[in-house]
């Protein structure tokens, strides 16, 4: 039954990409043309991190957003490419700070090229993100952007702080992914609100869609690092546990396991618990943490189905709902 259930969810988001392949087409050119500089490992290593894979996500809200709202210009593919120059850079960055080897199934950029060129490289792509905000010549587009990669920074540093504090609060916890993941999808959506010229209202809308939308991604990335195939995760089971990151379904399961078992889960996010991992997985599953956690994911989602009820009906919209269900019963 959830084989059939997340095939019915694939073949979904395959028509939603399908709605939107013009668009995402016209996308990808435009991050080619932005990449190209005279530094060949500039070129090199985002090529490498931008085709890596993933499902384009981020661009892709931008983009149905800015045509369920009835924008007809082509400002919202410019938009969408530097959402994904932002997040670009950040997975570059991350994968530095978190030491990480995998990522999408494939070596990450650090381990190939080194972590000197990954660092350069996204801030590479972060002021080629600004300069391409400049082309647009949206003042409000451009405060939202810097807004938003300044959240995304002050998100990774509590993020840094939090590791190997087994102490970490749901509530610290939930503003950190507002910070480090939400905040962007919340951004993508809330321009395309601005390039279609819609009224405060509708801008509200689409900042309460992506902000409910990239929680319930976050929540249930959370999820999957305790309950995935490497295969299926595309990095290495356990990696928030390596490093020492006090995910929810941590955090739950120590406020409803038993003593030996909070201490067992303290100790693993205090010190490299990897070894510990299933042991802690079997934790995890028998204190309800993972349903716990996928609650909260379910209710993100609905927050954001819900926030779309204000808009005219269209496939657009329609594929905006599917984005949603499809956060909540993704395996990858």
């Amino acid at each position: 039954m959830q084989a059939a259930e997340n095939k019915t969810v694939s073949t979904a988001f395959a028509d939603v990409n399908d709605l939107a392949s013009t668009d995402m087409r016209a996308v990808d050119t435009l991050i080619r043309e932005s990449l190209s500089s005279d530094v060949a490992l500039v070129s090199q290593v985002s090529a490498y991190i931008v085709t890596s894979g993933g499902k384009r996500l981020r661009p892709l809200i931008v983009l149905l957003a800015a045509r369920a709202l009835g924008y007809t210009g082509n400002q919202h593919i410019n938009a969408a490419a530097i959402i994904e120059f932002i997040h670009t850079a950040t997975l570059l960055h991350d994968d530095v700070v978190d030491g990480s080897a995998r990522r999408r199934g494939r070596d990450t950029a650090n381990t190939v090229f080194g972590n000197q060129a990954s660092v350069l490289v996204g801030d590479f792509l972060y002021s080629r993100a600004f300069q391409m905000m400049v082309e647009i010549g949206h003042m409000s587009i451009m405060q939202i952007l810097a807004d938003a990669t300044n959240t995304i920074a002050a998100g990774e540093v509590m993020q840094l702080m939090n590791v190997h504090d087994p102490d970490v609060s749901e509530e610290i916890y939930s503003l950190v992914i507002y910070r480090k993941t939400a905040r962007l999808f919340e951004a993508g959506a809330q321009i395309a609100a601005i390039l279609a010229n819609r009224d405060p209202a509708d801008e509200a809308v689409m900042i309460a869609y992506g902000r409910s939308l990239g929680t319930a991604f976050q929540l249930v990335d959370d999820a999957l690092d305790y309950d995935a195939s490497p295969e299926e995760l595309g990095k290495n089971l356990g990696d928030d546990l390596a490093e020492g990151k006090p995910t929810l379904p941590l955090i739950y399961a120590m406020e409803k396991g038993t003593a030996a078992e909070r201490a067992m889960i303290r100790a693993a996010i205090e010190a490299d618990g990897l070894e510990k991992l299933h042991d802690i997985q079997a934790i995890i599953q028998s204190t309800g943490a993972l349903k716990y956690t996928a609650a909260r994911a379910q209710e993100a989602a609905d927050e954001a189905i819900a926030a779309l009820s204000g808009i005219p009906d269209s496939i657009y919209k329609d594929a905006m709902i599917t984005i949603a269900d499809f956060a909540v019963k993704r395996r990858s």
